[in-house]
């Protein structure tokens, strides 16, 4: 007969999750508030470079001549601060992702210096990357000094939602980046008590960004009238062709960042790179600069101002000047650009057979974009929908991820190992 005692019950899930409310909900405040901090200090600097300077000089502020100027200083700047602070203002940027793991706090200020630097200077890289990277280690930092013995993941986990929260004005696309992290590492408890913690630091972020920033990803598209069987052999080939352009730029990338390398120093491939990526801009437009939020609302105001030709330009430059910055050197992330990449896309279908609905040709496109760049699922779907701001479209953007997602899974992902070669 055993005389072994019975194991004491663990706590319940409610005793869990209690202790990590207020925690969330201070760790999603704090990262929407270095997230506005950063692209406040940047806006302010792209206003003197891009309106006050250019103005005093009598330049045209978006002429060829001041945009090849412009980037080419923003990568000398960039490159000397990379060269000379410490810890070179982190990793190179190629082989890290949305959420790694957390980055010494000695890293952070140049980081934060040639992201603003950069984000003004009209590179073609959002602020995603680098501003997760800032609060997960703030947070990881912290939570180890008030909390010692905390799980480093629990404060990743909130720094990382707290930020895509607020980046995107929803908790939702935390949670459901969250959902594919924890599917592949199973822990104790229901799916939803670990995701409550997270979902609370990014619906906490998303609100004081909305409340602070009013931010929209409506792009105010037309009204989609279906779903209609119709239109889902359109919306097949314009996802499909979305994911395998961008996996051209997946495919580039190693080749690009390759040669740039191979010049050794930043403050030599740095400025090589941003000379390249103004005469990007200057073959694409101005509107093919910058992280490309702004810009794709200037785009969906007339979807019929430019012509199909104007749109797969602008689609090939963008991503070029995408794989050009992240390969370089430049400090910045891949969602917003590539967003921009893929409503130019769909403008492109639609201007192509105007018999494919407009918003459904963009959200399509900017599914098999995503699809491709970021190899998320959830993101791609959750993105291209707020595009249209429409129930309506959800459908058919399901039906249509199918081949998107068949032409992607498997494939090399646009993120490098240190040696140069690709993740899959």
């Amino acid at each position: 007969m055993s005389t072994e005692a019975p194991a004491a019950p663990g706590p319940t899930p409610v005793r869990r999750l209690l202790p990590l409310l207020v925690p969330s909900i201070l760790v999603g405040i704090a990262a929407a508030l270095v997230l506005l901090g950063v692209s406040w200090v940047a806006d302010h600097l792209q206003d003197v470079l891009w309106q006050t300077l250019p103005d005093a000089l009598g330049i045209g502020r978006y002429s060829s001549l001041w945009m090849i100027v412009m980037l080419t200083a923003t990568g000398v700047a960039v490159g000397l601060v990379i060269w000379k602070v410490p810890r070179h203002a982190g990793p190179d940027p190629a082989v890290g992702g949305l959420v790694d793991p957390p980055l010494a706090p000695a890293v952070l200020p140049g980081l934060l210096v040639v992201t603003v630097l950069a984000l003004a200077g009209g590179v073609s890289l959002g602020p995603e990357n680098p501003i997760t990277a800032t609060n997960i280690a703030l947070a990881c930092w912290l939570g180890a000094r008030i909390a010692p013995g905390s799980p480093t993941m629990l404060w990743l986990s909130l720094a990382a939602a707290g930020t895509v929260g607020a980046l995107f004005g929803t908790p939702v696309a935390a949670a459901l980046i969250f959902s594919e992290v924890l599917a592949e590492r199973p822990g104790p408890g229901a799916l939803w008590d670990r995701l409550l913690p997270p979902l609370l630091a990014g619906g906490m972020g998303a609100l004081t960004v909305t409340l602070l920033a009013h931010p929209s990803f409506d792009l105010s598209l037309p009204a989609y009238s279906g779903p209609h069987w119709g239109d889902l052999p359109g919306a097949l080939i314009v996802a499909s062709v979305g994911a395998l352009i961008g996996m051209a730029a997946v495919y580039a990338l190693p080749y690009v960042h390759g040669a740039f390398a191979r010049l050794g120093r930043p403050w030599l491939a740095l400025p090589l790179g941003s000379l390249v990526l103004g005469l990007l801009g200057a073959l694409g437009g101005h509107l093919t600069l910058f992280k490309g939020l702004t810009e794709i609302k200037v785009l969906a105001e007339d979807p019929d101002g430019w012509s199909s030709g104007e749109f797969a330009l602008m689609t090939v430059v963008k991503l070029a000047a995408l794989v050009v910055a992240t390969s370089c050197g430049f400090r910045g992330g891949r969602i917003f650009p590539s967003v921009f990449a893929g409503v130019a896309l769909g403008l492109c279908a639609h201007a192509l057979v105007p018999e494919v609905d407009v918003t459904l040709a963009v959200v399509c496109a900017v599914l098999g974009m995503l699809m491709a760049v970021t190899r998320q699922g959830w993101i791609s779907l959750f993105t291209a929908a707020v595009l249209a701001a429409d129930a309506a479209v959800l459908p058919v953007l399901v039906m249509a991820s199918v081949p998107a997602w068949l032409l992607v899974t498997g494939r090399p992902l646009m993120q490098l190992h240190d040696d140069g070669t690709p993740l899959r």
